[in-house]
């Protein structure tokens, strides 16, 4: 039998390609990762000859385990450490002391001591803004009065009417003596053209690209990115949570509003947000700023007595150059310590197992849960697979809302009243596994009850799902949310 010299290359192609599928899904496996995500990327591998691979390079690698985000030199990370020794071993020698006083969840403190190395702050105050027009018009106000230096950091900057506007405030700033640096993810401001950096260099703007898109690269990956929102203004203000600057954030879009949460903090917190931000202008730069100019008073741990009118905070930071996923170890902790109510926002739900079976338990348990998801979405595989979860959740009792008025991109849970997390990660595996994220875990009841407030509003704004509504929905529906189920572990 002849064969041509096309059937010949293309069945050694063939067997390369199963081999090289073979030996990834053999190495995930030695590896002793997640079995789900390893039995989901063997069947993209086997299933999808080639272009298995070619998905895999750019979604599939284990970065955190390569520790190709390392931070030996970071002077930073090691004061932080230092601190938080400190802190551990006053909060182990006063435990009952400070249990009595009820400023806080000690155990809760601890493990994020240890899992991160994040520091228990004292704040005198934290304002929430519900829309990205607020929060974007506070933070413009705040650099407006910057003296000494401007810290930004986006994973989206766009040169649209909101971005111009920043551009501008920034090279003010920057020609009249304030030092301003910025950071911008190399995929989220893909589209952003070079001319904007390059006016914002030219009036002395340090302006960095984190991790830029460089197609050619074998290191190039979709994920790993760093979905960091973060601004610091002379050390004294500082501000995070879901908002970005574009039009979008500021004006809404076609389908209605923009509803975000952001916050804007005075106190310890600015310090934990300034070093997050070195710690990436490290990574990107392998270069210290000196740490005394650019930070306030070093933090301490203060006695039960000084905590009057005191805003207890950690600032919970994870990515691919952490050893825990502290934002989901940080997430579980928090659902875990739920005895009445749980509150959840986000705009993309694919939870990992653990913390799925922690709702689900809490639940089960009594608690009243309530999630609220989008409607619709901006990414249809991934609200696919953020609606696969949906029946599940109601069969162990928890209550889902959908957000039809717009779209709510908040990130938000709170617990008993008593407890906040606001930032920028979703609860999804994208934000536990592979991106940079930031949080902040606010131990106060005014504050809980403010984000509580607002979801209780915005719930006039959503649909309930009921079970028997939802199990008549479409047939072609229920595919879809198989289908985006399957990719969960991958999105």
């Amino acid at each position: 039998m002849n064969y041509s010299v096309w059937q010949i290359v293309s069945a050694v192609l063939y067997i390369m390609n199963m081999g090289l599928a073979v030996y990834i899904a053999g190495t995930m496996i030695l590896r002793k990762q997640d079995p789900v995500k390893t039995l989901s990327w063997a069947i993209v591998l086997v299933a999808l000859p080639y272009i298995g691979i070619i998905i895999y390079l750019f979604f599939g690698q284990n970065y955190r385990k390569k520790k190709i985000y390392g931070k030996k030199g970071d002077a930073d990370l090691r004061v932080r450490k230092s601190l938080c020794a400190k802190q551990n071993e006053y909060l182990s020698d006063n435990y009952d002391d400070i249990d009595a006083n009820e400023w806080g969840y000690v155990k809760l403190l601890r493990q994020n001591l240890n899992v991160g190395y994040y520091p228990v702050e004292f704040n005198k105050s934290i304002d929430f803004f519900f829309t990205g027009r607020d929060a974007l018009d506070a933070i413009y106000s705040s650099i407006e009065g910057a003296k000494r230096y401007v810290h930004l950091q986006f994973y989206i900057i766009e040169n649209d009417r909101t971005g111009a506007k920043f551009k501008d405030l920034l090279v003010k700033k920057a020609r009249s003596g304030v030092e301003v640096r910025i950071i911008y993810d190399g995929l989220g401001s893909y589209a952003l053209k070079r001319k904007f950096a390059e006016e914002l260099r030219s009036s002395g703007v340090e302006v960095l690209v984190f991790s830029p898109v460089r197609l050619l690269l074998p290191t190039f990956t979709l994920n790993y990115r760093n979905h960091r929102k973060i601004v610091v203004v002379d050390g004294k203000e500082g501000f995070i949570g879901g908002v970005n600057i574009a039009d979008r954030y500021y004006y809404g879009t076609e389908s209605g509003d923009w509803h975000d949460t952001h916050i804007k903090i005075v106190g310890d917190a600015v310090t934990s947000l300034q070093s997050c931000f070195l710690q990436d202008r490290y990574f990107i730069l392998n270069k210290n700023l000196k740490r005394k100019r650019y930070f306030p008073p070093k933090l301490e741990m203060k006695e039960p007595v000084e905590m009057q009118d005191t805003i207890i905070s950690q600032t919970i930071v994870s990515g691919p150059d952490s050893f825990w996923s502290g934002i989901m170890l940080c997430y579980l902790g928090v659902i875990s310590q739920a005895t009445h109510h749980i509150y959840i926002v986000s705009p993309y739900f694919t939870p990992s197992e653990t913390i799925l079976n922690a709702i689900k338990i809490a639940a089960l348990g009594g608690v009243d849960v309530r999630i609220m998801l989008p409607e619709a979405s901006d990414s249809r595989i991934t609200h696919w697979s953020t609606m696969s979860y949906v029946q599940e959740l109601l069969d162990a009792g928890v209550r889902i809302y959908l957000f039809g008025e717009g779209f709510n991109h908040s990130k938000v849970v709170t617990v008993d009243g008593k407890m906040a997390i606001v930032g920028s990660a979703n609860m999804d595996m994208r934000s536990f596994e592979h991106n940079f994220e930031i949080m902040s875990l606010i131990y106060n009841e005014k504050c809980a009850m403010e984000a509580e407030s607002q979801f209780e509003k915005d719930i006039t704004l959503c649909k309930l799902v009921t079970n028997t509504k939802w199990k008549k929905r479409p047939v072609g529906e229920k595919v879809k949310e198989s289908f985006g189920r399957l990719w969960s572990p991958l999105l």
